[in-house]
């Protein structure tokens, strides 16, 4: 398998992760997150989707939840002391981040932004989600999460 950037900085602060792979479908196209969670065979609660937003005063947002689960934007806009956030424009995510629809990880983003994971996360032993590019994706334990990026929780979801 070849490695990510995420893979990469992963490495580079020798953090132990599970890289996994998962077929796109016959068009290119990726797969939804709960069918990436079955393809993996790990629990949709265990398989976080990276959402970034931008807040009413124009800064940038990245939320982290389980793929089965939606944002709720009252509440991802408390977490972060906005009055409101909205999604960020599908146009908009690879100029501001370095990834594209689908391959978005809250990891190794081109500028550093807020990081809030759905508080649950905290509940499990290991976390999954996107290594960067789609049809990978990483799984680390969550001991390991703050030595690979700084985040918050919050209870984010609808």
């Amino acid at each position: 398998m070849e490695k990510t950037n995420v893979m990469r900085i992963l490495d580079q602060k020798k953090i132990a992760y599970t890289p996994h792979a998962y077929p796109l479908h016959a068009d290119g196209a990726a797969p939804g997150g709960t069918e990436i969670a079955a393809c993996l065979q790990k629990p949709c609660a265990a398989v976080y989707k990276t959402l970034v937003t931008r807040g009413a005063s124009g800064r940038l947002y990245v939320f982290d939840i389980p793929v089965d689960g939606e944002l709720d934007l009252k509440k991802a806009a408390r977490a972060v002391s906005e009055k409101s956030v909205e999604m960020l424009k599908s146009k908009e995510l690879l100029p501001n981040t370095g990834y594209v629809h689908g391959g978005c990880s809250p990891i190794g983003m081109k500028k550093p932004y807020p990081v809030i994971f759905e508080a649950a996360v905290m509940d499990l032993s290991t976390v999954t989600f996107s290594a960067g590019r789609v049809g990978f994706q990483v799984e680390l334990n969550t001991a390991d999460l703050g030595r690979a990026l700084a985040f918050s929780t919050a209870n984010l979801l609808a």
